[in-house]
């Protein structure tokens, strides 16, 4: 047969630790699952960098030398 401090303790110990348990929920911000990464949606070209375009000769004559 327990005494009833001993049953104490036990309740105090176990509601301590839920308490403790439930305050530590969510510290590190909202738990989520991530988006999936959608990789059809990225053409297969898309790596390739594009040339810069090509500098625009001035026919008009208005150049100086």
């Amino acid at each position: 047969m327990r005494c009833w401090a001993n049953n104490l303790f036990i309740v105090i110990v176990v509601l301590l630790g839920t308490l403790a348990m439930l305050g530590a929920c969510g510290q590190k911000g909202d738990l989520y699952l991530p988006e999936p990464v959608s990789t059809s949606a990225v053409p297969s070209g898309a790596d390739v960098p594009t040339p810069p375009p090509a500098p625009l000769e001035s026919g008009t004559g208005d150049a100086q030398p």
